[in-house]
């Protein structure tokens, strides 16, 4: 990313955008790429920690020679999330693309679940999506088709991070798979609620990411199954997904509203 792509390939030349979960893993992918296709990129996460290690998304921006914004924002407080929004409005006027991506995990089969963690992931996961859509949803309303939408009459796009674990089941891992299918129909019900009105809301769901973070992610186990579910001969990298995240958050995504766009390697179709 360290190589500026050329104006006419940006695809988010001068577009505001929020990622939230942005310091690390997926969502820091998503934020710097989105940076190099000419955003104006708001970094919104409860830390500048990077889990897999390595400067702040808003360092590395900076140093692939793009700007962007740390916001703190912690998804699970409405007035947190409405702080964000308006916070990023007053600064560039409009809000044209939220990315959500913030998350939690706590796997556990549901008898090893206990119900504050259970509240937990839900809070976050699913609750956090709610509240971002409901905080950008009212802002784009609010504001006219920007000029690069016009053709196509949209006022503001909204990208939410799914998961192939909403759609199968997860071994041991209750809590994560349900807030994710419930992102994946919220999506459905935003974007035709809203579709009239010029908003575009659609899905990624990611499959097995190597991220770099350890723990689960990175157990012998999960690995394995992973790897023999995947017909594409390696696993997923957060900047297949960011890829994904460009082209849904861009103009080039005509006609495609309430859609969830895998990017599995083939794992959902095998």
């Amino acid at each position: 990313m360290t190589n500026p792509l050329p104006q006419a390939a940006r695809r988010l030349q001068d577009k505001v955008c929020i990622v939230t979960g942005a310091a690390s893993g997926i969502g820091r992918s998503i934020a710097r790429l989105f940076a190099a296709h000419g955003a104006h990129v708001v970094v919104a996460d409860v830390t500048t920690d990077v889990i897999e290690g390595g400067p702040s998304t808003v360092e590395c921006i900076e140093r692939d020679g793009h700007a962007a914004r740390y916001m703190r924002t912690d998804v699970s407080d409405d007035a947190q999330v409405q702080a964000m929004v308006a916070d990023t409005v007053a600064r560039f006027g409009r809000l044209d693309v939220i990315v959500n991506n913030a998350c939690v995990r706590h796997a556990r089969p549901l008898l090893e679940l206990d119900e504050a963690e259970w509240q937990r992931v839900l809070d976050v996961n699913l609750g956090g999506v709610y509240r971002c859509c409901r905080a950008a949803v009212r802002q784009m309303l609010a504001q006219p088709a920007d000029a690069g939408f016009e053709t196509h009459g949209v006022r503001g796009r909204i990208v939410n991070l799914s998961s192939q674990h909403g759609m199968i089941a997860a071994p041991g891992d209750l809590a994560y798979g349900v807030s994710k299918a419930g992102v994946d129909y919220l999506t459905r019900q935003v974007a035709t609620d809203y579709a009239a009105h010029g908003i575009v809301c659609n899905a990624v769901a990611p499959g097995k990411i190597q991220t770099g973070a350890g723990g689960r992610a990175v157990d012998p186990g999960v690995l394995d199954r992973a790897t023999r579910r995947t017909p594409w001969p390696r696993l997923g990298h957060p900047d297949d997904v960011a890829a994904a995240a460009v082209f849904l958050a861009s103009g080039e995504a005509t006609f495609i509203t309430g859609a969830t766009l895998m990017v599995d390697g083939g794992w959902m179709a095998a």
